[in-house]
């Protein structure tokens, strides 16, 4: 199974409502396309460190400045989930800070 076919099918370990910062301020320069995948990170204090995530973007680009809620999926789950919705608030990290993000569920029930 491709990261794309996840992307579309997987049901989500966790939903929140996402904003992708514009570019002139630090966010990507062009759109997170379906099958793209960062960092969640809680803190933005160094080193650096967070959980792996596929954006489940399904079928459609996430653009700089764009606002949605999405579905996530990692490949640990199991230490993602509790961690995120404890902290409630987490940052898009690719390379850099591109964007940030408020849990909305743990599950598939808000989307």
């Amino acid at each position: 199974m491709s990261k794309l076919d996840v992307q579309r099918d997987a049901e989500p370990h966790l939903v929140a409502d996402i904003w992708l910062y514009e570019t002139a301020n630090g966010g990507r320069a062009g759109p997170a396309l379906p099958g793209f995948g960062c960092l969640l990170i809680v803190s933005k204090e160094q080193p650096i460190s967070g959980w792996d995530s596929l954006l489940l973007l399904r079928d459609q680009p996430l653009h700089p400045g764009e606002r949605r809620r999405i579905g996530f999926a990692f490949l640990s789950p199991e230490q993602a989930v509790p961690a995120l919705a404890e902290a409630g608030h987490f940052y898009l990290w690719d390379g850099r800070i591109i964007g940030e993000g408020s849990i909305a569920a743990t599950d598939a029930s808000t989307l």
